[in-house]
């Protein structure tokens, strides 16, 4: 790999100060009209730490709100059909036939989550319940208990 022009103190300088200032490597590459590479390499050499925005634009992390309430089986099923008409559409690109799959396949998982959710809930609630009606019966014969007195049976 052919190397470029070494850096100057004054690039160097306007390099720091480009940092400082917030600017993304692709600003800063095009001011000092180096690669983004050398860029890259530069900073690291410096032991500066820049965010690039070009490589987190691509990051698979994303910041997700999460819902009061969960959508119903009903409202997943709409999108489904909703999505499934946008897929019957002619001219789609790849990249929007993968979107459209993947909303897909995202449905298909929610809805088994939430038949899950809805079988866990159903469960803990009948835990619940019988938690409440063991303590009433164990409240019912401590109080009998108290009433009987104990019989004593002598051989």
């Amino acid at each position: 790999m052919p190397k470029g022009k070494p850096w100057t103190a004054e690039e160097e300088k306007q390099l720091r100060e480009l940092v400082g200032q917030g600017k993304s490597i692709n600003v800063i590459s095009g001011v000092l009209g180096k690669s983004k590479d050398s860029i890259r390499v530069k900073l690291n050499r410096l032991g500066i730490e820049v965010v690039d925005h070009t490589v987190s634009a691509r990051s698979t992390t994303s910041r997700l709100s999460i819902p009061g309430d969960l959508p119903s089986v009903e409202e997943s099923l709409q999108t489904l059909c909703k999505t499934l008409d946008a897929l019957d559409a002619p001219g789609l690109d790849q990249t929007e036939v993968l979107r459209l799959r993947t909303i897909i396949q995202g449905i298909k998982i929610y809805k088994e989550l939430f038949a899950d959710y809805i079988n866990y809930r159903e469960i803990e609630e009948k835990v619940a319940e019988m938690e409440e009606a063991y303590e009433r019966l164990a409240a019912t014969t401590k109080s009998l208990a108290k009433k009987q007195p104990t019989q004593v049976v002598q051989a």
